[in-house]
Parts: structure tokens; sequence; C-alpha cells
């Protein structure tokens, strides 16, 4: 899904498995630059918050192949 300049959608996050890992994730698109949003229920002394963090959007690295040298004595 591709956002609109100044909009984004932030979902719950159904892969959490430890307590860093953020309640919801989402993209969004700041001026048009797309990021990633990670958020957090937090408590505080007036209540319940969203703590938010931004980043550049994950990108896997590219993976080489390895070449085999034919050549080796085994």
């Amino acid at each position: 899904m591709e956002n609109k300049i100044n909009t984004g959608a932030i979902f719950k996050n159904t892969h959490k498995k430890a307590d860093n890992h953020p309640d919801y994730k989402g993209k969004v698109n700041v001026n048009g630059k797309e990021m990633e949003v990670a958020l957090w229920v937090r408590q505080g002394k007036n209540g319940q918050f969203f703590s938010a963090s931004f980043s550049e959007p994950y990108v896997a690295p590219q993976v080489t192949p390895i070449e085999i040298d034919n050549d080796l004595p085994f």
C-alpha cells in the first residue's frame, strides 16, 4: 500500500514475541519520504500514552553468490 504525502497506516503488531517489540507498526509518508513507525503503549503518571520510533524502511542486504574454485585439492 502506498501512502499519500503526510499520511500513513498503523496496525497492531501480530508478530510481537517480546516486551521490547512494538505494540503497533506501520508505514508513513513524511514530506514525500517513506518511513516505518513503531508504537509502544506505555503507562505514565497521567495515564496511557504512545511512545513512537521512526526509521528508514528495512532493506534486506544483497547476497552475492559464492564462486566455487574447482581446482581445490580435496
